[in-house]
């Protein structure tokens, strides 16, 4: 089903593999009668001539990318353009799109959500970008629709920012990425690891596109195979596949960890562009005669059956005929699992869902960029045609991706067919990808075919006693459950009714509901503000050393950006930097906001030139540990703060809150043995916060320990990689080390200056 090779592989006319090894050149040779070096064939991945074309540095091993197009949906568009405000934005420099389909309820906090979206729309006026009503479309079926372009760049502040299958290069990133585009400076990385995936065969019937996704996040995700690398989708399978297939795949390639995704393109994608009105828009791409892959990924199309992703995390997979073979000793697995993901907060149980030797789920969600898609929701309306879900506990609820998508399912009957079985269909609308909307009763157990199953993603509240579960699916296989009133059914067991259906997209849904200003910014416009909308707090720079207070330490194997500032009806306040943070790790450590609080109060009080011990009294302990050492460490030149430890934090959202929210309290860095991803680390980086590692093994300290590190500013000037710091108690000074990693001079300054913000004011 899924072979991960051991090392790098040249790929031969985009059919043939050849494993790196000292006979490969020789190999390459005799099939194309030419020599072809190593450095040669990686320059001839489709995924380089895309990242060479946007590079602006001149040097493809340190990259400086500008992007073609920037898009946000409105849990994150109002901090990047306040963000951007306060560095002196006056026009967005490229097309910018800004949608409304996560705080689209307008249910919670009053006129909280509405006013964020009357300050998208005058923003979009001022500034010249778009603006996507609520309800109109998911940001990226938009972006599919409208944005992508073969052979372009996206950045976008939503993590599962996609395009690869329509042969364009997005990235989601934390929002200070993308104000950096704004103010016309660039995403900077190493040149990325390239990972072939190379498909051949057809899925089997009833096999859809979260199938192929799971199977491939189940291989690659524990062992890191992608992590930070682009995926390029290769091989004879791609032209087996439809364009809404692949780009069911493609959206989840984010919960592999790695930083963007690209496909080989053909007619099939060319149709796509065709069918939405942007011809022009086509690019057809190919690796070269011979490209070399950093490693390669073989994916058997046919051999593929019908996956499930069990609690709490999408790499828990397993086919479902392996889950009905083996039901109660998975289900007892997954519990033992949940005691760490949930540390024992609620009494989690999964083997009570075992009704007369099956798996009885209480709801199905068909929804958003990985579900929402017109061929998913026709096949699910086939599966379902003639049936009901009847009238017990089971629900299934369906959200179209776009408005078009909606109109044309109206068109063709699918719609009703679904209205028909007791489903109900809702409009375009995030809310069941990340707990806002459909949360499921207490102890339910949800299948949805949508992007993650992380611990409360679907709405519940351990600090409030409440627990529900998701597992991720196809939308074939929720319906045939949905057909058998939800009692787990792979869609392969029901009798094969599957049509093919042909897609026509209404363009003048948009035309006549979304506001273009087609890059014509009017200044004359006043940006409408709500109360809810508030300026970030003033953030000081980088002090010559540093106390740091741990105040939360977490040992999970990962830990999630939900965990570190929950998603759901929290998200409401991400216009309020202050009323956000008073969220921060609740669902994971609830004393944490009160003693971030308590050590601020302390650097407030150096601020100003008082005594920090004046807040806090067990500091003139502390600092008088470290004068005798260090002497000249005073609070003029010493900033007090706090810190967490967490083995690998960042897995999941690209949501820049878990960064901020931190620093709003006083954070002034995270201590880790690694960053799952690199877009959490970066998001620590631009909010000015210090994003260390100290490696596996015993901790020289634990939690509501002080950290000292003497000249951390120095340090970070003279690039130093390795940071010498003290674990401070009664007996004296304890010496360890902590690492920071590769920092490029730009982000060496952000962390210098305090943060994004200052950098940008200074520079």
């Amino acid at each position: 089903m899924i072979k991960l090779l051991d090392g790098g592989a040249y790929l031969v006319n985009g059919a043939e593999i050849i494993p790196d090894s000292n006979e490969a050149v020789d190999a390459i040779r005799s099939k194309t009668g030419k020599e072809i070096s190593k450095k040669e064939a990686a320059e001839a991945t489709i995924a380089y001539g895309i990242l060479k074309s946007h590079n602006t540095s001149g040097n493809m091993d340190k990259l400086k990318i500008k992007f073609d197009k920037l898009t946000s949906h409105d849990i994150t568009f109002v901090g990047i353009i306040q963000t951007a405000r306060a560095s002196g934005l006056e026009k967005f420099p490229v097309p910018y799109v800004l949608t409304n389909c996560h705080n689209s309820l307008c249910a919670v906090g009053g006129t909280i959500n509405e006013d964020d979206h009357m300050y998208g729309l005058t923003c979009a006026k001022k500034y010249g970008g778009v603006y996507v009503p609520p309800h109109q479309a998911v940001i990226h079926q938009f972006a599919r629709e409208m944005l992508a372009g073969g052979g372009k760049m996206i950045l976008g502040s939503d993590s599962h920012t996609r395009y690869g299958a329509l042969g364009t290069m997005a990235m989601g990133e934390g929002g200070p990425e993308l104000v950096k585009q704004l103010l016309n400076q660039t995403y900077d990385i190493n040149m990325p690891k390239v990972v072939g995936v190379y498909m051949t065969g057809t899925p089997m019937k009833g096999v859809g596109p979260q199938d192929v996704a799971l199977a491939i996040i189940g291989a690659v995700f524990k062992n890191g195979y992608v992590k930070n690398s682009v995926m390029e989708f290769v091989g004879p399978g791609v032209s087996n596949l439809s364009a809404d297939f692949r780009i069911g795949v493609d959206v989840m390639t984010t919960e592999t960890t790695c930083l963007s995704s690209i496909w080989k393109t053909d007619d099939e994608i060319k149709e796509f562009y065709d069918i939405h009105g942007r011809s022009a828009d086509y690019a057809e791409l190919n690796p070269g005669e011979v490209a070399y892959y950093d490693g390669m990924i073989e994916v058997d199309l046919g051999a593929i059956k019908p996956m499930i992703a069990m609690p709490f995390h999408p790499s828990n997979v397993y086919t479902i005929e392996e889950l009905n073979a083996n039901l109660e000793d998975i289900l007892v697995d997954c519990e033992k699992k949940a005691l760490v993901s949930l540390d024992g907060a609620v009494d989690f149980k999964l083997t009570d869902k075992i009704r007369n030797g099956k798996l009885y789920v209480e709801q199905g969600i068909i929804a958003g960029c990985a579900g929402g898609g017109f061929e998913n929701i026709c096949a699910a309306a086939d599966i379902l045609k003639g049936a009901s879900i009847g009238a017990d506990e089971f629900t299934l609820s369906v959200y179209p991706a776009s408005t078009p998508i909606y109109m044309e399912l109206a068109r063709n009957g699918a719609l009703a067919n679904l209205i028909a079985t007791g489903a109900i269909v809702k409009t375009a609308f995030c809310g069941p990808c990340f707990g806002a909307g459909d949360t499921p009763a207490n102890n339910a157990f949800s299948i949805r075919h949508s992007t993650r199953n992380f611990p409360n993603r679907e709405g519940s509240k351990l600090q409030s006693g409440q627990i529900a579960s998701v597992a991720l699916m196809d939308a074939r296989s929720i319906a045939a459950t949905a057909a058998n009133k939800g009692y787990l059914t792979a869609a392969t067991d029901v009798p094969e009714r599957i049509g093919q259906y042909k897609y026509h997209f209404d363009k003048s849904i948009y035309e006549n509901r979304v506001f273009d200003s087609k890059g014509v910014a009017d200044p004359s416009v006043e940006v409408k503000f709500g109360p809810n909308i508030k300026d970030w707090p003033s953030m000081v720079a980088l002090t010559d050393n540093l106390v740091l207070k741990v105040v939360s330490e977490i040992h999970d194997p990962v830990t999630t950006t939900d965990e570190l500032i929950p998603s759901g009806e929290t998200s409401s306040y991400r216009s309020n930097p202050l009323g956000l943070a008073e969220f921060t790790l609740s669902r994971k450590d609830p004393a944490y906001v009160g003693l971030a609080k308590e050590v601020q109060k302390a650097e407030y009080a150096r601020r100003d030139g008082k005594a920090p011990a004046t807040e806090l009294k067990e500091l003139g302990d502390v600092m008088n540990a470290i004068n005798k050492v260090y002497p000249d460490a005073v609070n003029e030149n010493t900033g007090i703060g706090s810190t967490i430890f967490a083995v690998k934090p960042g897995d999941g959202s690209a949501r820049e809150q878990a960064a901020s929210c931190q620093k709003v309290l006083g954070g002034w860095a995270n201590i880790a043995n690694e960053y799952a991803t690199k877009r959490y680390r970066s998001n620590l980086i631009n909010w000015g916060m210090l994003p260390f590692i100290i490696d596996e093994g015993e901790l020289p300290f634990k939690n509501h320990d002080y950290i000292f590190i003497p000249q951390v500013r120095k340090a970070v000037e003279e690039k130093a990689s390795e940071i010498k710091a003290y674990k401070v108690d009664a007996e004296g000074l304890h010496e360890f080390t902590l690492k920071l990693g590769e920092l490029t001079d730009e982000e060496r300054q952000i962390i210098l200056k305090g943060c994004l913000i200052n950098y940008n004011r200074v520079n």
